[in-house]
């Protein structure tokens, strides 16, 4: 008899139980009522065909919240010939996982017969807790499947990423939910069919929205919905769009701040302000800041990005993103976020040059690959009698004794004598500094001619 353990034991039994919430009565038991990530489960594809042939790699589920991970490992435990254990790694440590593995190793030992371990919420397991299951998923002991909703790149070890197959779960579309509210307001068996409920067209959309792709909020804010709406004199519940209003206060955001979502959303961001699009540059700094993103945060990577992508096209730009900085710690939330969005849109809407960032990697990769010569003994500085002895100093021409204040003089050591790092665009300001930049050139040019 195939043998689980408490985490699938304890949901199989509530499966059917009427207090128990709607998104774990309606779970699918089967691939067939699986809805959504056709990707992977549609007819043909590589999970399906491994799941049905009992022929199954070890795998990370990745995927957003109420996409299916769990499900899917479910319905894994009703149908797999191994041995299945389950646990959760908010619930385990390491006493858990030293228990599992012998249980693994025994089934193996005398049975010969693998096992199938699923790990729910593998990226809160440390690095030395990821490692213990390496050389058993390397010998075959266990087939391990984990789940999680952070990027394995950084959440998962690479040796045990190297093990595994990684298979993408997409967040749910909003057909993908509306089949999924449908049933579990018609289903009479484990949904709502009993309470005789009608729902308006846009409630569904409503529920939808909220749920962002996530069945369980879907299904449970079914449930709340229902379950409050009092019934007519036949025992029937009209559903309006007012009553899914009063019960959601505010909708719900997927968002964590260290994961990668945090990163998907400032990349969003910055390159909408790269790509001098001020409504999508204001769209995305209004998500993060909703979500509860770090306003200082968000102005350190725009005052970054005064320098890196506008600079010099610019010079304003800075000084504006510093401004934003400083009139925030002033005045604070939602007040400040007013002069985070001026700064935004004055970013996305000022001429772009990446000239200075491009000529400061340059200097950055010399220094660290060149030989760093001596300063050049006519541009130090000379305190003392000795220095001025040693010929420090000695023939620097002030600029502001000649004409426009400018003479042509070398600055740079003498290996890297005459190279040019600074190439100024047509862009804004750096036009002007092009002209300057050419004239001086020029100047130094005409004094090197024999």
């Amino acid at each position: 008899m195939k043998k689980q353990n408490t985490l699938f034991e304890r949901q199989g039994r509530e499966l059917f139980k009427r207090e128990a919430p709607l998104a774990d009565r309606m779970r699918p038991r089967s691939l067939d009522e699986f809805v959504g990530q056709d990707h992977l489960l549609g007819q043909g594809k590589i999970l399906r065909q491994a799941i049905e042939s009992d022929h199954l790699p070890s795998m990370i589920l990745w995927g957003p919240p109420g996409s299916g991970k769990t499900t899917l490992a479910m319905i894994i435990a009703s149908t797999t010939h191994a041995q299945f254990l389950a646990f959760s790694a908010v619930l385990s440590g390491v006493k858990e996982i030293k228990e599992v593995i012998q249980e693994a190793e025994e089934e193996w030992k005398y049975h010969n017969k693998k096992t199938v371990l699923f790990v729910d919420e593998i990226h809160r397991f440390n690095k030395a807790q990821q490692d213990a299951f390496l050389p058993h998923v390397e010998k075959g002991t266990i087939v391990l499947i984990g789940a999680t909703t952070e990027n394995p790149s950084f959440e998962v070890i690479s040796p045990l990423l190297s093990r595994t197959k990684v298979f993408t779960l997409h967040a749910l579309t909003e057909k993908e939910i509306e089949l999924i509210l449908k049933r579990g307001l018609t289903d009479k068996e484990k949904g709502l069919g009993q309470y005789n409920a009608m729902i308006e067209p846009e409630v569904f959309k409503g529920i939808c929205l909220v749920a962002n792709g996530d069945a369980r909020i879907a299904l449970n804010t079914l449930e709340m919905i229902v379950l409050t709406a009092p019934p007519d004199n036949q025992g029937n519940r009209l559903i309006k769009k007012e009553d899914l209003e009063e019960i959601l206060q505010k909708k719900s955001f997927l968002y964590d701040k260290s994961g990668e979502e945090h990163y998907n959303l400032i990349s969003a961001f910055h390159k909408s302000l790269r790509g001098s699009d001020p409504d999508a540059s204001l769209y995305w700094l209004g998500r993060m800041l909703e979500a509860g993103e770090d306003p200082l945060y968000i102005v350190r990577r725009m005052i970054r990005f005064a320098s890196e992508d506008v600079g010099m096209a610019d010079p304003q730009a800075l000084q504006v993103a510093v401004s934003a900085m400083e009139a925030f710690r002033f005045i604070g939330q939602p007040e400040g976020d007013l002069a985070l969005a001026q700064a935004a849109v004055y970013l996305a809407t000022a001429p772009k040059s990446n000239a200075l960032y491009t000529a400061f990697l340059g200097i950055k990769k010399d220094v660290r690959e060149l030989e760093n010569r001596p300063v050049p003994l006519h541009i130090r500085n000379a305190p003392t009698a000795l220095m001025k002895d040693l010929g420090y100093g000695k023939d620097y021409k002030y600029p502001h004794d000649y004409p426009d204040h400018f003479i042509e003089e070398e600055y740079l050591p003498e290996n890297i004598k005459g190279r040019t790092y600074y190439y100024p665009t047509e862009q804004g300001f750096e036009r002007e500094i092009r002209k300057r930049l050419e004239i001086w050139r020029r100047k130094k040019l005409e004094k090197e001619k024999p």
